[in-house]
């Protein structure tokens, strides 16, 4: 394969929470642009985690990310274990002697929202569970993997949540959901101010509308194939977008010299699609944050004309 389209060639990432939906494409859209990817996660063939999705596996994930082109190393390790996801770090170092990006994906904990409780109404162990899922995993990584990440210049650390800085302002209901997604974007932000003296960039990206697997198959009831046909059960989803989308989001910022430029920013992969010029799986490249402000907070008639 020709060296323009692998410009991550001798590069190193570690994608924290890789087993399905954005952290798994983003591992293969990273191996695609010919990076060594250690996929980490705590689903694997002989064991399944809380989330139950057993035929999501990190194997499956790091064999994607070969069959792509780089080359996929899956890992077990629970992101809550600082012991294990220093031994993570550990083996990396040893065998690749660099790290160049951290994404910390992990979350898991969509079983666990009672989406319509006030605070006080909400399970406290479940709330507390989630900003573990959601927060702590993210804390670990990025206190185990950035001494590596920063030993040589340009490392980049890449925090995944749902939502911008725009749209988490607000109250994103219910309480401890709010909490977990707007989190990584004051990690992002605060370590936005320690790394550019290594020469490291941070930044928090979101994708829209995710068609995770479970989004698919358990809200939607739908496949990649026809998932146009959930439009019927909420004309939104017209804009929603496959897992490719940010996956070749964080690729281009691992293949951008210029990245610092994004240095502590919220960053969309429809917003980062126009910057650029990638797109979806099919294609088309929604830019759904633009549209939620603009059309669905505005409670217009779905029309995603102009914004996919």
């Amino acid at each position: 394969m020709a060296e323009e389209h692998r410009p991550l060639a001798g590069c190193t990432a570690l994608v924290a929470g890789a087993t399905r939906g954005a952290g798994r494409a983003i591992a293969v859209e990273l191996g695609r642009a010919g990076a060594a990817v250690y996929a980490v996660g705590r689903t694997t063939r002989s064991r399944t985690s809380e989330v139950r999705r057993p035929t999501e596996t990190i194997e499956e994930t790091a064999a994607l990310v070969t069959a792509a082109g780089g080359e996929g190393v899956a890992v077990e390790a629970d992101l809550l274990d600082a012991a294990q996801v220093a031994a993570v770090v550990e083996r990396i170092d040893a065998e690749r002697g660099r790290l160049d990006v951290l994404v910390s994906n992990a979350w898991g904990g969509d079983h666990l929202v009672e989406w319509k409780k006030r605070m006080w109404e909400h399970d406290l162990e479940a709330g507390l569970r989630m900003l573990r899922l959601g927060v702590e995993t993210h804390l670990v990584a990025a206190a185990c993997a950035l001494p590596l990440l920063v030993s040589r210049p340009g490392g980049l650390l890449v925090e995944i949540t749902d939502g911008t800085a725009d749209s988490n302002r607000p109250y994103r209901k219910p309480f401890y959901y709010d909490l977990a997604k707007t989190a990584p974007l004051r990690i992002a932000h605060d370590l936005a101010e320690e790394l550019p003296e290594y020469g490291g960039t941070a930044v928090c990206l979101t994708p829209g509308w995710l068609r995770s697997e479970a989004m698919l198959d358990t809200a939607f009831r739908v496949t990649e194939e026809n998932w146009r046909e959930g439009c019927a059960q909420d004309p939104h989803f017209a804009m929603s977008e496959s897992p490719a989308l940010i996956g070749r989001a964080v690729a281009a910022l691992a293949a951008d010299p210029q990245v610092a430029r994004w240095n502590g920013a919220s960053l969309s992969s429809g917003g980062l699609a126009r910057e650029y010029g990638f797109t979806d799986a099919d294609g088309s490249a929604p830019d759904f944050w633009r549209y939620y402000a603009e059309v669905q907070q505005a409670g217009k008639p779905a029309e995603p004309t102009g914004y996919r």
